[in-house]
């Protein structure tokens, strides 16, 4: 799969701004360079006539400062940065053009750049050579598009944590104690004069014990990680006129919801994205649930339904100045078993539901607030916090599973171990073990592309940015 032509792309985002960058990287990006790029002599500023061609020294990493030609056109005043491979992002000679960042320069630049000996690189094609060329294994390349598309500071750290390789290292770890048994069995088999496995059963399951601990830990970081990576689809239930819409524009900032004193104002749902405390919260306020004639709020009520039943979270808005009724009654049933903070909001009034009474009828932790006058919202904050992560997450030692194909695999690894401890219960024969042991191999393997095709390869990459 190793490929060795020259790919160029741009790796800024396209649009207006202060700098652009075109990279360029395979055999021929230092010839290439060359061809277009003509040093200053002088300091900066000087006039672009008294530049001239200039070998580039591809001994060392260096930045030269000059102009980029298209023949005798000048097209742009830039800094040529060269890495010598394997010291670069895709363990090739690279190039990076450092122009201005307008489109079209952008656009003119990679032309000429390709007009020259490049070809346009595919998606992700930077990330996949480097992870081609060694320089990173599969689960640090993923890593890549998750530092880039973090959307909080949790899943950023977990993200960069991968890309340095915490996962992969374990992964490591793992199948060194898995292969070592392997290797036994196998030299028991074939040379039974020198290599007993009287009493090995015994020694292996031992040996597994804390594999399988291990990897259990990883898959009960999973659901931690999706809240990491994708937020926490959060949805505001209660009757109309309870405060939902207020609660959500107090969350969010501004004035995003309709607020008025009439009851049913909301027909359907509204979602926004908002930050707590490093958590993402993709929040969506529902139309108040009760029963109703009316056609269109039915409609809206029903999908106030639906959309609680998908929630990772449902914040239960509960009106602390009127008694409780029939349509709280379903709320408390509808929402039975589900992951739920209660919110007793109105409590700038006299209230007549206490909190105590709340806690009792529903069996969750009760807040007491006031959207009106924002009270209440730190330790609504600290409540969704605590029930997602038990404590402070230690980035420098916990490891996060944030990709459903590496929970995949993982599952699958486990389930072979677990077979190998049946087999070993049951008194099967010593190649019994050796066959799930490969396949738990074969699993934690996919996790850092040892054990994977060409086609999931292409697959993975293919959902990369063009010029990463």
């Amino acid at each position: 799969m190793k490929k060795t032509d020259t790919i160029a792309a741009v790796a800024t985002a396209m649009g207006s701004s202060g700098i652009g960058i075109i990279r360029v990287s395979g055999e021929e990006a230092f010839s290439i360079a060359e061809k277009i790029f003509r040093r200053s002599q002088g300091k900066r500023g000087t006039q672009p006539g008294k530049s001239v061609p200039q070998k580039i020294r591809t001994d060392v990493r260096n930045i030269y400062y000059g102009h980029i030609y298209d023949g005798e056109e000048l097209l742009d005043e830039v800094l040529l940065i060269v890495m010598k491979g394997p010291h670069s992002y895709t363990a090739e000679d690279t190039v990076e053009i450092n122009c201005h960042g307008g489109v079209l320069m952008m656009k003119k630049i990679l032309e000429t750049v390709i007009k020259y000996g490049a070809r346009p690189a595919e998606p992700g094609e930077f990330t996949k050579r480097a992870f081609l060329n060694g320089r990173i294994d599969l689960s640090q390349a993923e890593a890549v598009m998750d530092v880039i598309n973090s959307g909080n500071q949790y899943a950023l750290k977990s993200s960069v944590g991968q890309l340095k390789g915490r996962l992969s290292e374990k992964i490591r770890e793992l199948r060194e104690k898995i292969i070592f048994q392997l290797a036994h069995i196998e030299s028991a088999l074939d040379d039974p004069e020198h290599v007993s496995l009287e009493g090995y059963p015994k020694v292996l399951g031992e040996v597994l014990k804390p594999v399988i601990t291990d990897i259990e830990k990883l898959l009960k970081s999973a659901d931690n990680g999706r809240v990491m990576r994708e937020g926490v689809k959060t949805v505001i239930v209660g009757k109309p006129n309870v405060g939902k819409s207020s609660l959500l524009n107090v969350l969010v900032g501004e004035e995003r919801a309709i607020v008025t004193d009439i009851a049913g104002t909301t027909r359907d749902t509204l979602e926004e994205h908002i930050q707590m405390q490093g958590i993402s919260l993709n929040v969506v306020d529902t139309a108040g649930i009760r029963d109703t004639g009316d056609r269109v709020e039915q409609i809206g009520v029903s999908r106030a339904k639906t959309a609680a039943e998908q929630a990772d979270l449902i914040i239960y808005v509960v009106d602390a100045s009127v008694p409780l009724d029939g349509n709280d009654r379903d709320i408390i049933e509808m929402i039975r078993g589900r992951k739920t903070v209660v919110l007793l909001n109105k409590t700038d009034l006299e209230t007549v539901v206490t909190a105590e009474y709340m806690e009792s009828v529903t069996g969750y932790p009760v807040i007491q607030v006031s959207a009106k006058e924002e009270t209440g919202i730190k330790e609504l904050e600290d409540k969704v916090k605590s029930m997602f992560y038990d404590g402070e997450i230690n980035f420098n030692e916990d490891i996060y599973i944030t990709n459903i194909r590496h929970k995949t695999a993982l599952t699958e690894s486990l389930k072979s171990l677990m077979m190998v401890m049946e087999s070993i219960e049951s008194g099967m024969p010593e190649d019994f073990f050796s066959i799930d042991l490969m396949d738990a191999y074969a699993h934690l393997g996919s996790v850092i592309g040892e054990e994977v095709g060409e086609d999931l390869i292409n697959e993975i990459f293919s959902k990369f940015c063009t010029g990463k």
